[in-house]
């Protein structure tokens, strides 16, 4: 080990001779000196640092290293449950300590039941069985001691965090006592009545785990849905696989093979058992017919259970498909209404033609036609937050806006609109009253004139803005100047003259400001659009 691991690096000794200077009426000769001595030393001549090691067993570990990281982890004194779509590491711990915690309650879920019916469970292996048995016991115990008791509450509005509070807060819950439930050591019986897989149902109960690791993956999943149809498939196949052990303890009880309807015990157990669940739930027909009392009800039984189960399944992946596709159905809609509209009222094919190209270049690079509808439901300060981070970065490059008030850039953000333009489509035309002021977000546009408007001024690209002379009404006038058009496809904020007058008169001094340079763009006579 001494020669696979690095060893510490010697230190550089001195070698500079000590200063010595003259005394002198003046006390910072001496620290002119040093400062002089430092200031010749060049970034190749400093010392290497150090690396240091800790000793841990027989290894040395660098503290830096993520071993160290990991040996010098302490569990934290509360655990936040609110925060969850969240990247600190312990909501991403706790997250993945109840995918355990789920994992060892899914192996109760599904082998009680096959260890109960099916002959799986033999003397030797049975030492496998209880292994995995007592390991999702630890995990349950472990739970209840570690995770549960550090959990966060609200109280009267307020997120209690103390460990005391948050302990007791867990013994009154309900879930306490189901987690307590779920430990019943009934296991005590297996030296009265054998090992009996029956014996662990009260692991079950601790069901509410289950549930709220449901909950917590889904936010954070950015594609939710399909985990949802993930577990509702689940759901399925556990109803399948509870029928199919049924089956096999009805017809061991009456005998492998006694007749032509129970199991006849030829190929794999599992697999033929629940080949006849499949048929049996679904009703797909085929299937023998029952010989005896207790075949016909279990047989009426399954046709019930069939049919109310897999509606309520068939519904519920109904429901979970089309609210993946909420957002793709009203934009389908939408479409399909507008193309109606114009086919009643006779619009010309070519206008046609671009409403629908409208309409799919704005859902292929939004994922929605307007993107006020998704945030109208968000208080005033997340919508602001979310404008920060989507657009600030665009807008605070704009020149126009240099000087300005920051806090004016954020309310500002909050009244921008996006719009997205075809190619060819008129943005403002010469003459025209000004109402809005334009920011390209993406794409281009071209500033138009001359004889029927060839000619190009100017192509204006991400960043820039135009439309700001009218919309500040310099010089008492409003009206546009030159044409603009889109040149490709071009996403554009835009800012409205009402929003932007209620802006300014909380910001005196950023009016100012864009008057003043909204004044010396009029005067230069700047392709910029008035």
């Amino acid at each position: 080990l001494s020669v696979l691991l690095p060893t510490a690096a010697p230190t550089k000794a001195s070698t500079s001779a000590p200063t010595v200077t003259a005394p002198g009426p003046s006390s910072n000769t001496v620290k002119e000196t040093e400062a002089e001595g430092e200031a010749q030393d060049t970034p190749a001549e400093k010392e290497p640092k150090e690396e240091k090691y800790s000793r841990v067993l027989c290894f040395k570990v660098n503290p830096q290293s993520r071993m160290s990281h990991l040996l010098q982890y302490r569990f934290p004194a509360s655990i936040d449950p609110f925060t969850i779509f969240s990247y600190i590491s312990i909501d991403l711990v706790y997250v993945l300590w109840l995918f355990f915690v789920t994992l060892a309650w899914n192996w109760n879920l599904w082998m009680i039941p096959v260890r109960w019916a099916f002959p799986f469970q033999t003397r030797d292996n049975i030492h496998l069985w209880l292994m995995t048995d007592y390991l999702c016991d630890t995990i349950y115990i472990m739970d209840i001691l570690l995770f549960q008791p550090r959990m966060q509450f609200i109280r009267g509005g307020d997120i209690v965090s103390d460990s005391k509070e948050t302990r007791k807060n867990y013994m009154r819950a309900l879930r306490f006592k189901l987690d307590v439930a779920s430990l019943l050591p009934l296991e005590l019986f297996y030296f009265i009545t054998g090992i009996n897989p029956l014996l662990r149902c009260p692991r079950l109960l601790k069901i509410m785990s289950f549930f709220e690791f449901n909950m917590r993956l889904e936010a954070i999943l950015t594609k939710a849905y399909v985990y949802r149809v993930i577990r509702t498939t689940t759901y399925l196949l556990y109803s399948l696989h509870c029928n199919a052990c049924l089956y096999y303890w009805i017809s061991a009880n009456q005998g492998l093979g006694s007749t032509h309807w129970v199991y006849s015990g030829e190929g794999n157990a599992y697999i033929r058992c629940y080949y006849f669940a499949v048929k049996t739930l679904i009703t797909i027909g085929g299937l023998p017919d029952p010989t005896n009392l207790k075949e016909i009800i279990f047989q009426l039984v399954n046709y019930f259970v069939g049919v109310f189960a897999f509606s309520i399944m068939i519904g519920q992946m109904r429901d979970v498909v089309g609210a993946a596709t909420a957002d793709q159905t009203h934009y389908r809609s939408c479409m399909d209404s507008t193309v109606k509209y114009m086919g009643s009222n006779r619009i010309p094919k070519d206008v046609q033609n671009r409403v629908k190209t409208w309409y799919n270049y704005t859902w292929q690079s939004q994922g929605m036609l307007d993107e006020q509808e998704l945030l109208v439901q968000l208080p005033d300060k997340m919508r602001l937050d979310i404008a920060v981070d989507v657009n600030y970065s665009i807008v605070s490059k704009v020149p126009l806006f240099e000087g300005c008030d920051r806090q004016m850039i954020y309310d500002m953000l909050k009244r921008l609109k996006s719009v997205v333009y075809l190619p060819g489509d008129y943005v403002c035309k010469k003459d025209e009253v000004g109402r809005e002021m334009y920011i390209i977000k993406s794409g281009e546009v071209q500033v138009v004139g001359g004889p029927g408007g060839k000619i190009v001024f100017a192509t204006l690209k991400a960043g820039a803005v135009f439309g700001e002379i009218s919309l500040l009404a310099v010089g008492g006038g409003n009206r546009r100047t030159a044409n603009v058009i889109a040149h490709g496809f071009a996403n554009l904020f835009i800012l409205e003259k009402k929003g932007l007058n209620e802006i300014l008169v909380h910001y005196p001094e950023s009016q100012k400001v864009l008057r003043k340079k909204a004044n010396a763009r009029g005067d230069c006579d700047s392709v910029l659009v008035a």
